[in-house]
């Protein structure tokens, strides 16, 4: 999927790039795999708990077949569509036995590409799915399992990749796109390949319109703000926060604080994620 930029004919046209779609293939949803999406803004019983967001274009929810339960059941990929709803393009495929499913579309997918889920070894193709003992070591995976049969929860973004390092024991080791190395079941199923659209972290949105369109609403700098606001308010002119590190409106700390609590899962982490540089 290649980005596309156009003349500079104003000034949010200057700045921005879109996608093409070239590899979009279907435009009709089917209806049975749609629901409606309900709009919370951000809110939780009526409190925001998380900021700027908030209106945004109406879209449906596409219900994605994460789990790909229906084992030895040969599929063929009959569409390749764009999901509102994330950056990666999802596949529509047709079983044998003539349902219809969504899933998460693997780079180099077209139409007419054979696809199957299965507990026995088989091709080691793009988009087929298998348990991760049977995949061989080095391969790259994406929408991996963390706990057997409860569908993939790991590596769904656009042009995520993980790999698969072999099997210790009752567990495999991943190589997750953060860095981190974690430990899962063997039996976890893993899909062959990449998610597809990978240039979607090129896209330059250019102006504040098109976040608004995604349901993005302003974020306002808690310098800029007064001190009944926000605790990095105040001050005259150009001046620092004034505190040893930000904080959140609510006065917590913020930007770089560790969020994750102790959990049993720490033991099957071996080595944590790179921590990027500012």
């Amino acid at each position: 999927m290649p980005i596309q930029r156009y003349k500079p004919t104003s000034a949010g046209r200057r700045k921005s790039s879109v996608q093409t779609f070239d590899d979009v293939t279907g435009k009709a949803t089917v209806r049975k795999l749609l629901k409606p999406r309900k709009q919370h803004s951000g809110r939780t019983n009526g409190k925001i708990t998380v900021r700027h967001r908030g209106g945004g274009a109406r879209r449906k929810v596409r219900i994605i077949d994460f789990k790909r339960e229906k084992f030895g059941i040969p599929a063929k990929i009959t569409a390749i569509e764009y999901d509102p709803n994330r950056n990666a393009r999802i596949a529509l495929v047709t079983y044998a036995d003539g349902e219809k499913r969504y899933i998460l579309a693997p780079l180099g997918a077209v139409v007419g590409m054979p696809v199957i889920s299965d507990v026995k070894k088989g091709p080691m193709k793009p988009g087929n799915r298998y348990p991760l003992y049977l995949i061989p070591e080095g391969m790259h995976v994406y929408n991996v399992e963390l706990q057997p049969g409860a569908g993939g929860t790991l590596v769904r973004g656009a042009g995520n990749v993980a790999t698969f390092m072999g099997v210790d024991g009752k567990h495999a080791q991943v190589r997750l796109p953060s860095g981190e190395v974690r430990l899962v079941s063997r039996d976890c199923m893993a899909t062959i390949g990449q998610v597809s659209n990978v240039d979607h972290r090129l896209i330059r949105w250019g102006k504040a319109g098109r976040m608004r369109h995604r349901g993005f609403r302003p974020s306002v700098r808690g310098k800029a703000m007064n001190p009944v606001d926000h605790p990095h308010g105040g001050g005259e002119g150009n001046n620092p926060i004034g505190l040893k590190h930000p904080k959140t409106p609510s006065g917590k700390p913020a930007l770089g604080v560790k969020t994750r609590r102790k959990k049993s899962s720490d033991r099957l982490i071996l080595q944590r994620r790179k921590r990027k540089q500012r």
